[in-house]
């Protein structure tokens, strides 16, 4: 968040390991955890969202195809938006808060609910949804590219339930579906988070999507879609990872137990490669 809304003119960050430094450096290590408030208030619901609506969506649809992947992993995104959109604002708000200060010398949000709070009594609804249509433009496609990732990836490497090596592959697929999910709409992040950052110290840059388009093209050039990508890469590989790989064995576990309870005494179904 840091890399993609610094002033060009003056930035305060070569790259991500010099953020990363300078955080610690100025902010000490909680630094690095501005805003961490917000993801663990919605990532919970957003997850089980995402993989209900998809698995669901995805036995609506019929047919187990990439098309259908793709369809169903849309659909999910585009849900999961509702709550999305407000806990980034909070967290891109909470994120910018104090940069470079070890002690806040003013402190606008308490935490990130005190800030969602704050910023709808100013704006209203439309204020804690600043950003939605931005957050549904990258999270549709992004979802679609990250189910049909994930399931070309575990029919390619063979991710059946008897594999000795099922958790590695598991998480190699989820780590790669992460990262193709946000390279696939990643510009879009660019924006949305200007978005959402935008207004922070009384000052209002942006009209729309397009005015933010235009001027941070403008200004920086194309290089600007691509500010902090490397930093998003490092996070989304692990995160995704141990995500998709929980959520695979649960359903494994789970589906194992109701064959063992509703079928004959012998061998356990096995279970498709896809989730």
């Amino acid at each position: 968040v840091r890399l993609q809304v610094q002033n060009v003119e003056k930035p305060l960050y070569r790259g991500t390991f010099h953020c990363f430094q300078s955080i610690i450096k100025q902010e000490s290590a909680f630094g690095l955890y501005k805003g961490i408030g917000s993801p663990m208030m919605g990532l919970t619901f957003i997850n089980a969202l995402v993989f209900g609506v998809q698995g669901n969506t995805l036995r609506a649809l019929g047919n187990d195809t990439p098309l259908n992947q793709f369809l169903a992993g849309s659909a999910a995104g585009a849900i999961q938006c509702i709550i999305c959109c407000p806990m980034e604002l909070a967290k891109t708000r909470m994120q910018l808060q104090g940069t470079g200060e070890y002690k806040l010398k003013t402190k606008n949000y308490k935490n990130s609910l005190d800030c969602l709070i704050k910023i709808y009594r100013k704006e209203g609804l439309r204020g804690i949804n600043r950003g939605m249509v931005s957050t549904f433009i990258r999270e549709t496609p992004s979802f679609g590219f990250y189910f049909l990732t994930y399931d070309c990836m575990t029919r390619y490497l063979g991710c059946e339930a008897e594999d000795s090596y099922v958790i590695p592959k598991l998480l190699f697929s989820g780590g790669m579906s992460g990262i193709v999910s946000w390279l696939s709409t990643y510009p879009v992040d660019v924006i949305k988070s200007r978005l959402q950052a935008d207004g922070v110290g009384g000052v209002t840059q942006y009209n729309g999507i397009l005015d933010c388009v235009r001027k941070s093209y403008h200004e920086e050039g194309w290089r600007v879609f691509t500010r902090g990508l490397t930093s998003t890469l490092l996070r989304a590989f692990p995160v995704n990872a141990a995500t998709f790989a929980t959520v695979t064995v649960f359903l494994m576990y789970m589906r194992s137990e109701d064959n063992l309870h509703e079928c004959e005494p012998g061998p356990v179904i096995q279970q498709p490669s896809s989730l």
